[in-house]
């Protein structure tokens, strides 16, 4: 009889040992694997490489909205194909000297640009090869989604001037 009990005892010391050894493999499994996370993104942050080389980079017009938060910047550069994770890209931006200067507006980038260079030309700061950005231009959202361009304008009526003759005609 003692026999038995020692057998059932030593099974479950066996069977306890097994399921802790398992539950140490899976915390060592899970540290490694948040380590590696970790230093992927880490590294990502601080290697500016850009998605294309220089000889193969191509210009991408990109519409930034105003009121646009630094992650949907990011999702957007992401989505043309300019930068690998949007997420990265915050942190990038919250690091560099560029952080809560993004403006709204029309871009061309490049595929061959690094993050900080697309920053300096998103905060306006590098407007070289831009189109004009005219301060008065605000970009809209209709109803159905789509973005519309809208210009404020004042309208003067310059075909006549202060004394209500034609203007470019002189008075005999």
């Amino acid at each position: 009889m003692g026999r038995g009990i020692r057998k059932q005892g030593a099974a479950s010391i066996f069977a306890g040992g097994f399921f802790r050894f398992a539950v140490y493999a899976c915390v060592v499994c899970a540290v490694i694997y948040v380590g590696k996370s970790a230093y992927d993104f880490g590294y990502a942050i601080f290697d500016q490489i850009p998605v294309d080389d220089e000889d193969h980079g191509e210009d991408v017009t990109v519409v930034i909205k105003d009121g646009a938060s630094v992650y949907q910047i990011g999702k957007i550069l992401k989505s043309k194909g300019l930068i690998k994770d949007a997420k990265v890209f915050v942190v990038q931006e919250s690091l560099s000297n560029y952080k809560d200067k993004l403006q709204s507006g029309t871009y061309i980038l490049n595929t061959s640009m690094t993050t900080d260079e697309m920053l300096a030309v998103l905060a306006r700061e590098d407007m070289t090869g831009q189109p004009e950005q005219d301060s008065t231009d605000s970009l809209d959202t209709s109803a159905d989604g789509t973005d519309v361009q809208t210009t404020e304008e004042s309208v003067t009526d310059e075909s006549q001037d202060a004394s209500g003759e034609q203007a470019g005609e002189t008075a005999e």
